[in-house]
């Protein structure tokens, strides 16, 4: 489903040259659930934008459905951000005066306007905010409105979810709620996801977890990643 091949980023700060990915290659399948795990600074959030097609590499491929990004015209990477391509970014992304169904069919409103609304309806509900759609969007707490970025992002069944920092601004409770429901939901619609997080705890809910340190992929120590569904430390 998704698959980089020696992905190459690097910016010019100064003198100074910032490998922000250097040399990445990664496969995801689709229903499998993938963390990148790596702190601030650490390359992720440019891996993602790679993907995501917003920015070009200097080097290699990312290649989704076997399509490479980089290489989609304007009108094609319109489309594949629309269809192929779900995001789930940050709750300050919202408009914060439109009602939380409004919100939630963003890009349903780009193919039916019409029903754009009814459309997204199951899914909020689905996700627990069945009496707190008609609300507007800063009346909701900031987990209601995480949930409301993940309605959004599932609401055009991608193919690919691509999730950064997700939980950043969530407390320990908000954060397993809303990554149960990234992979419940991705399952379910057999979608690949990438989760890109800063946070042990929540790279403990992927499938595979790689971490990501000054651009490079390496094997991940899972001793300090602790499984929600069981409050335990993972095994070493």
């Amino acid at each position: 489903m998704l698959q980089t091949r020696d992905l190459v980023k690097h910016y010019h700060v100064g003198r100074e040259v910032v490998r922000a990915v250097d040399g990445v290659s990664l496969s995801i399948a689709a229903g499998e659930f993938v963390a990148i795990y790596g702190p601030s600074g650490s390359g992720k959030s440019t891996l993602i934008d790679l993907i995501a097609g917003f920015q070009a590499p200097d080097s290699g491929t990312a290649l989704v459905d076997g399509r490479d990004v980089a290489k989609l015209s304007e009108c094609e990477h319109a489309e594949y951000l629309l269809r192929v391509l779900g995001i789930v970014g940050q709750p300050s992304e919202l408009m914060p005066a439109a009602l939380a169904r409004e919100n939630a069919a963003l890009k349903l409103l780009r193919t039916d306007p019409r029903n754009a609304t009814r459309l997204v309806e199951p899914l909020l509900v689905e996700l627990g905010l069945g009496e707190r759609m008609a609300q507007p969007t800063n009346k909701l707490s900031m987990g209601e409105r995480q949930r409301v970025m993940i309605a959004q992002a599932l609401s055009m069944n991608p193919r690919l979810v691509l999730a950064d920092e997700p939980t950043g601004n969530l407390d320990t409770r908000r954060s397993r709620e809303v990554l149960e429901l990234i992979r419940t939901l991705c399952r379910e619609r057999d979608a690949a996801v990438l989760l890109a997080t800063h946070d042990p705890q929540a790279a403990g809910f992927a499938d595979r977890v790689h971490e990501l340190r000054d651009g490079r992929l390496r094997e991940y120590e899972p001793d300090e990643v602790y499984l929600y569904a069981t409050g335990a430390p993972a095994e070493p």
